[in-house]
């Protein structure tokens, strides 16, 4: 075992109250100040030195999903859950600061005009569709939902038919492909908006981890595409457009990036959505290179949570907690590690320290 593999405590800075204010945000200045002492202090090399390439990608672990006061709040069935998540992701990355190389934190980013959002969709007597309308073929096709004619003008080149065959041709793949139905969600992660920004101690822990490893840390941004969804980091639900050209591309860099490491430990909101698309894609692509490459990946059970939607009378509206344990039964059996982020990496197989 390395210097760097010791388990590490955890910084002073660090308060786990913190994890459940919507408005903390770290101040960068002291934690550069910080950081030179500490790497000197625990003798932390360098990222760039490490000899084995630890990589953590983190899915967007941002304020709307991660506090009630956010328009997605990720509370899972505890109510409490991306809360208590990330106090368990930021331990983890302070306590393993060493041994981390390189963390990836995607992004989701929305406009104002995007083929899930209200404002892209009118109803039958051309209001704005509601949140959480679930959009069908059939519902297109009979003209009870239609886009926005508004917004043809700079997506459409002011061509509404081509507009409308699109979103016919979007939904249709979705379901031929088995993805997610087209859902209607409420605004969230609009870049600008104070949702958009990462949980505060995280941004805390990614921050300091980068300043006291010389780490890139680069975040990784998806979700802008106005035609198409992207639960997945690594890509769109919908590559070809009706029309046979490309509407958006896969994330061919990250994935080289996540690939050529020698460990890549995933964690996120929600486990039902994001990290469960963002996995299945990244399974794919082992399967499509080399099926011996998914026992490198590490699935964070206990850092992510499901979507729920409670009902103030007692038990949930919609929870697909359900639909995530299958997920990752499914990840385990293709050879992935689900693993704890409570217990010590050195009880991980496979990861050399």
């Amino acid at each position: 075992m390395t210097r760097n593999a010791v388990s590490l405590p955890l910084p002073s800075f660090f308060n786990a109250k913190n994890a459940a204010l919507w408005g903390y945000s770290p101040k960068l200045a002291d934690l550069l100040g910080q950081s030179m002492d500490w790497a000197r202090q625990h003798g932390i090399k360098p990222a760039g030195s490490d000899r084995f390439k630890f990589h953590v990608l983190g899915i967007d672990l941002q304020r709307d999903f991660c506090f009630p006061e956010g328009t997605l709040y990720v509370g899972g069935r505890s109510g409490t859950g991306a809360i208590d998540d990330n106090v368990r992701i930021a331990k983890f990355i302070y306590q393993n600061l060493g041994i981390i190389t390189d963390m990836s934190f995607t992004m989701d980013t929305h406009l104002p005009f995007q083929i899930f959002t209200s404002s892209f969709w009118l109803d039958e007597n051309d209001n704005f569709v509601a949140p959480f309308t679930t959009i069908t073929i059939d519902m297109v096709e009979k003209g009870k939902v239609r886009p926005n004619p508004a917004m043809a003008g700079w997506l459409a080149n002011g061509n509404y038919n081509w507009l409308c065959d699109e979103v016919k041709h979007y939904v249709r793949k979705l379901k031929e492909g088995g993805k997610f139905e087209l859902q209607i969600w409420p605004p969230h992660c609009v870049l600008g908006q104070d949702g958009h920004a990462l949980a505060g101690v995280i941004q805390e822990a990614r921050m300091f981890h980068a300043y006291v490893r010389g780490a890139k840390n680069e975040p990784e941004v998806k979700g802008g595409h106005p035609l198409t969804e992207n639960y997945s980091i690594l890509s769109p639900e919908v590559l070809v457009r009706h029309d046979g050209k490309p509407l958006a591309q896969k994330n061919a860099r990250f994935i080289k990036t996540l690939l050529s490491a020698d460990a890549v430990l995933i964690f996120g909101q929600a486990a039902s959505h994001c990290v469960k698309s963002s996995i299945n894609d990244l399974l794919f692509e082992i399967v499509a290179t080399d099926r011996a490459l998914a026992k490198k990946i590490y699935v964070a059970t206990d850092g992510m949570s499901s979507v729920t939607v409670p009902n103030p009378a007692g038990g949930f509206f919609a929870d697909y907690t359900s639909d995530a344990e299958a997920a990752l039964q499914r990840f385990a059996d293709a050879g992935m590690n689900l693993v704890q982020l409570t217990d010590p990496i050195q009880s991980w197989t496979g990861i050399q320290i």
